[in-house]
C-alpha cells in the first residue's frame, strides 16, 4: 500500500463517524495483508527433471540444421581466384546480409542445442565446443549486421575450426573422410 492511499483511507474513516468502525477494521486488514507472506511462486529454474524436446540425434541436428547454415556462411563469405578470374563471395544487398545473419543465428543457437543435458556426452569438451560454436555464430552474426566482409570471413573460420576440432575429439571418421578422398 502506498502511504498516500492510507492517507486517503484514513481521511474518508475519521470524518465519518458512522463508518468509523467499518474503517478501522479495514485500516486494519490493510496492515495486516501488508504485513503478510508474499504468495508463493513456481520457480520453472527450480524443477530437477528437465522437458526438452530431444527427439533429434546429434548426427540429424548436425546435418539437417547445422551443415546447412555453416554451409551458407562459407559460401558467402571470402574471394575465389580462378581461371575465371576475381570473385567476392559476400552478399551484395542488404537482404543477402540479412540472409546470413539468419544463419549465423542458426548456428548460434545450434551450439545451445548440443548444450542440451540429455545431448552432450560429457561436461567438458563437449560444452567447450558447443559454447565456441554459439560465440562463433555470434561474431558471424554481429558482422554480418555491421557489414564487416574480413570479420564475417574470420568468424566462418571460427566455425570451421570448432567443427573441425569437435569432430576430432568426437567423430575423427568425419574428418579422416576428407583426407582419403585425396
Amino acid at each position: 500500500m502506498t502511504p498516500s492511499f492510507i492517507r486517503l483511507i484514513r481521511f474518508h474513516c475519521f470524518h465519518s463517524i458512522r463508518k468509523k468502525g467499518i474503517c478501522t477494521f479495514l485500516l486494519i486488514g490493510i496492515g495486516v495483508n501488508s504485513c503478510s507472506k508474499p504468495p508463493e511462486t513456481t520457480d520453472l529454474q527450480d524443477t530437477t527433471e528437465s522437458h526438452f524436446n530431444t527427439t533429434l540425434s546429434n548426427k540429424q541436428i548436425m546435418s539437417l540444421i547445422l551443415e546447412p547454415a555453416s554451409d551458407i556462411l562459407w559460401d558467402s563469405g571470402g574471394w575465389v581466384l580462378d581461371a575465371a578470374g576475381y570473385e567476392e563471395l559476400f552478399p551484395t544487398t542488404d537482404d543477402g546480409w540479412d540472409y546470413v545473419r539468419a544463419q549465423a543465428a542458426i548456428v548460434a543457437e545450434t551450439g545451445n542445442l548440443l548444450a542440451l543435458p540429455e545431448r552432450a556426452p560429457d561436461n567438458d569438451a563437449w560444452l567447450i565446443y558447443s559454447n565456441g560454436l554459439s560465440d562463433a555464430g555470434l561474431l558471424a552474426m554481429d558482422a554480418a549486421e555491421s557489414k564487416n566482409e574480413e570479420a564475417f570471413f574470420e568468424a566462418g573460420g571460427q566455425i570451421y575450426s570448432v567443427c573441425t576440432a569437435c569432430h576430432q575429439a568426437y567423430n575423427p571418421d568425419i574428418v579422416n573422410r576428407f583426407d582419403s578422398a585425396d
